[in-house]
């Protein structure tokens, strides 16, 4: 047996990231103590508590972290459990019969399973268990006890609905996953579990249909989450920028939600969700474009309802990325494209304003983006305050000042409220950048330059993939089974096969019905 001393002679001469990872359990509960203190610091809210068990009063020990743990398990199925050990007061060297005894009969925790290295004890207590330790054994005992305090499950904040559920992913992964779980009830929903970061080592979870994804893109996945090697993971946008596809762009490729329901769908697709801990937003990949204009709300409502308020998405985001440039183009170059009263008028309000057009709008569209980001960072109640009377006294003073002409006021306005029509935060960003894009375009060449714009980005946009998937289907390449999900959406009883531009190893989704089955309750 190794004395203190040849152990901590060990520790000094190993690397930092490897000094527990093969450093197997002294059988004395002393020196164990003393290594776990080195290897952790000393730290005042770990918890060595030390007493004895058995009739040979044998030494033994659990160690946990005071506020990862739930004390109520630790009183009432730990300890009350090792007051009742009973076994031989004689323990030979090397065995590991009291911890099989321990765990077989007495133990009264659910879920428990062995350690044999200072490394899986100090990777158990980190995660929030709590760890036994009995003398004269090279084993211990590893007890789920985690109990810290976190968010309950509400409603969520970015994705607020009518209709549908009010549940929403928290910050915690189990809770997540026990939220997907109540969704699909089949035994064919598989979790595989992860950790990534050398120091914060954040627990990332992978759900997805087993038979039903895509076996490559599953692989490619797993490679991608494997190969990161980053000191922290905090939040679900570090793994969305290390594994996406393509770095440079301003379009988003992986889609994030906090609603299960959106989720759950998503892997009823062919899908895979990628649970983070720590946040509740879930990553959802493969994503294509078409996804940003979708609301879960949209498959709540009936159909017909649907068809509109996509259609209206898809104008309203036309309005969000080329109204500006468009106004600047025709106003500058291309006049005669007004009707006469409109550009008189339009002449007439702008007579007087030092300004170029476009500097006129470039000057209203920062504004509007600096007080929808005051809005976004200031107290609830305050914040909706500053948006609403800043933009009304800011463009106000502006026209009585001879800053800016009402015609652009009008113009900036529209295209601010049709950016906020779309479901998706992180996509519309893409379009309000796109938009200074194609204004200054619009202003240096008119409507040829916001053409040739056009032309690039569509380019830009085709080219994109995201886990090989391409990121504008079903588009291009056009599929037309798809697009009964796109623009419209045709009724649940039509729409039979899942998505063809997602790869799946299950096409089918339900039996073909050309139309709902009529009761027949026998009148004629």
């Amino acid at each position: 047996m190794e004395d203190l001393n040849q152990v901590t002679q060990k520790l000094m001469e190993a690397k930092p990231l490897e000094k527990s990872a093969g450093l197997m359990i002294n059988q004395s509960v002393y020196i164990n103590r003393q290594v776990l203190k080195l290897l952790l610091g000393n730290c005042i809210d770990i918890s060595f508590r030390e007493f004895v068990i058995g009739k040979g009063q044998t030494p033994a020990m659990l160690i946990f972290i005071d506020g990862l743990v739930n004390k109520d398990i630790i009183n009432g199925q730990i300890m009350k459990s090792l007051i009742k050990v009973q076994y031989s007061p004689v323990i030979s060297a090397n065995t590991d019969s009291p911890i099989e005894l321990i765990k077989k009969a007495y133990l009264e925790a659910v879920e428990v399973s062995e350690v044999t290295t200072m490394g899986e004890i100090v990777s158990a207590v980190l995660a929030g268990d709590t760890v036994l330790l009995i003398d004269e054994a090279v084993k211990g005992i590893r007890i789920v006890t985690k109990g810290w305090k976190g968010r309950d499950v509400t409603e969520p904040i970015t994705e607020s609905v009518v209709r549908g559920p009010r549940e929403g992913f928290t910050e915690t992964i189990r809770t997540n996953t026990a939220l997907l779980r109540r969704r699909i009830k089949s035994p064919q929903l598989r979790l595989e579990k992860y950790h990534v970061g050398r120091i914060t080592q954040t627990e990332i979870n992978l759900a997805y249909l087993s038979g039903t994804v895509d076996t490559g893109v599953l692989a490619e996945v797993r490679k991608r989450i494997a190969r990161i090697d980053v000191d922290s993971i905090l939040e679900s946008a570090y793994i969305e920028e290390l594994i996406e596809d393509t770095p440079y762009t301003f379009f988003p490729q992986i889609e994030h939600s906090e609603r299960p329901d959106k989720v759950a769908a998503a892997i009823l697709e062919g899908r895979i969700g990628i649970f983070i801990d720590g946040t509740p937003f879930v990553l959802i990949v493969p994503t294509i474009m078409a996804q940003f204009w979708q609301s879960s709300e949209d498959y709540y409502e009936r159909y017909p309802v649907t068809w509109l308020v996509r259609l209206v998405r898809f104008g309203f985001s036309t309005i969000a990325l080329l109204l500006p440039g468009i106004y600047v183009a025709v106003a500058t170059y291309h006049q005669e494209m007004f009707p006469t009263a409109l550009l008189i008028s339009i002449a007439g309000a702008h007579e007087g304003v030092p300004f170029p057009i476009y500097v006129e709008a470039l000057l209203m569209e920062l504004t509007f983006e600096t007080l929808r980001e005051a809005g976004v960072r200031l107290p609830q109640p305050v914040g909706q305050a500053v948006s609403i009377v800043g933009g009304l006294v800011i463009g106000e003073a502006a026209v009585r000042a001879g800053i800016v002409s009402p015609a652009t006021i009008i113009v900036v306005s529209l295209t601010g409220i049709s950016s906020f029509a779309l479901p998706s935060y992180n996509f519309s960003w893409s379009l309000r950048i796109l938009r200074f894009i194609f204004g200054f375009l619009g202003f240096i060449s008119g409507l040829y330059g916001m053409m040739l714009g056009m032309l690039v980005l569509l380019i830009h946009i085709i080219s994109l993939r995201s886990f090989g998937v391409p990121y504008f289907s079903p588009f291009a390449p056009f599929k037309l089974q798809d697009m009964k999900d796109t623009m419209i959406r045709l009724p649940w009883w039509a729409m039979t096969e899942r998505p063809a531009s997602i790869p799946t190893n299950n096409r089918q989704r339900q039996k073909f019905l050309l139309k709902p089955r009529i009761p027949d309750n026998g009148n004629q």
